[in-house]
């Protein structure tokens, strides 16, 4: 049996994985987690085979908690999920140590496929994000917000959707003003002026839909 961890910040899809992962005589779901911070505990008290784990949840984040979770355990194998499917969150959760990147956007039976490769000690990436990662490559096409931290990423992204300052602050559990900073440092790295012009460099390189 493949001991699972989940980690999601929405009860609804971590209820919906469980119950795809319940009908495989492969896996077993051990624990789960709504949070980083819920994800790195959980992980030292059951030492999963995988844990899968949204990249972008409230507070820590699943990034930063797949960083100190690897810090901990340098062979833990985490799967790393994004409702995006464009090169650049597979990237930057791959950088961090990710076993494998799978878009929620993937057909049901990819997830227990994704598992079970991870398990085995293989790397897995959803097949659209593999192409658009090897084009990338091959092309040497590379998206300007690779200058941007993980935190200003994540600020860059729900600026690109239309969030607020203060609606980012809370769902992050940051302070404004700490928001506000990363603001500007997107601004500043991405050499933009204004919140519009961030939506439309995130739909020219498909970090967003129109």
């Amino acid at each position: 049996m493949i001991r699972v961890l989940l980690v999601d910040d929405h009860a609804v899809v971590r209820t919906g994985f469980r119950l795809l992962l319940q009908a495989s005589a492969q896996v077993e779901v051990v624990g789960e987690a709504d949070c980083g911070e819920a994800a790195y505990q959980r992980y030292l008290e059951l030492v999963p085979d995988v844990a899968v784990m949204d990249i972008a949840m409230p507070g820590m984040g699943g990034i930063e908690a797949l960083r100190r979770i690897r810090s901990q355990h340098p062979q833990a194998r985490v799967l790393a999920l994004s409702a995006h499917d464009d090169p650049v969150h597979a990237r930057r959760a791959l950088r961090e140590g990710a076993s494998g990147f799978l878009s929620k956007r993937s057909a049901p039976e990819a997830l227990l496929e994704a598992i079970t490769t991870v398990a085995a000690g293989r790397h897995y990436i959803d097949p659209g994000v593999a192409q658009g990662l090897a084009l990338n490559a091959i092309e040497g096409a590379a998206s300007p917000a690779e200058r941007l931290s993980e935190r200003e990423f994540e600020v860059f992204i729900r600026l690109a959707r239309g969030e607020s300052v203060q609606r980012i602050a809370e769902d992050l559990r940051l302070a404004a003003s700490t928001v506000g900073t990363h603001l500007y440092n997107v601004k500043q790295k991405l050499a933009v002026t204004n919140q519009s012009e961030l939506t439309l460099l995130a739909i020219r390189h498909g970090l967003i839909e129109p």
